[in-house]
C-alpha cells in the first residue's frame, strides 16, 4: 500500500554541512533573531543558544528550569513559549535556551516542531520537504 503526501516547501540544504540545516526565526514580542538550526528526530524539544534568548530580550533564568540528559552529559536550560518560524511555516511553542553560554547549538526537536510540520527528506539529493501538519 502507498501513500501520497504533499508539501508546501521545498528546500535544499547544504550536504556539507554536518546535519540537516535550515534557516529559522524566533519571534518574542515585537523582537525576531534569525539563524540556522540542525533538524534533530532524536531531540525531545527545540533548543537554542542562550545568546539568542538575550537578543530577544528574554530574561532566560526566568524560564522553567529543566536538566536536558544526553550520550555527551547533561546541561540546564530554561523553557520559554515563542513564536518559531522555519521556511514560513510559523507555530507557537515552548522552546528551550541553554542556561551556559558555552552550549553552542540550535536544535529543532519533537516538541515544538517536528509535532506540527510534516516533514520529508531525499537526503542524498539535500531536499527537505515542509508542511504544517492539519489534520
Amino acid at each position: 500500500m502507498s501513500e501520497i503526501l504533499s508539501f508546501t516547501e521545498i528546500y535544499d540544504y547544504d550536504t556539507l554541512k554536518i546535519g540537516i540545516t535550515v534557516p529559522t526565526k524566533l519571534f518574542f514580542g515585537e523582537n525576531f533573531v534569525r539563524l540556522e538550526a540542525k533538524v534533530d528526530t532524536g531531540a525531545e524539544n527545540c533548543i537554542f543558544e542562550r545568546t539568542h534568548a538575550e537578543r530577544l530580550n528574554i530574561d532566560v533564568e526566568s524560564g522553567d528550569l529543566i536538566i536536558f540528559n544526553t550520550a555527551a552529559g547533561n546541561f540546564a536550560a530554561y523553557g520559554h513559549e515563542l513564536t518559531l518560524s522555519v521556511l514560513g511555516i510559523e507555530t507557537y511553542a515552548k522552546v528551550f535556551f541553554a542556561k551556559e553560554e558555552s552550549f553552542t547549538r540550535n536544535v529543532l526537536g519533537r516538541q515544538g516542531w517536528l509535532d506540527r510540520v510534516k516533514l520529508g527528506l531525499i537526503d542524498y539529493e539535500g531536499k527537505l520537504l515542509l508542511s504544517a501538519y492539519d489534520k
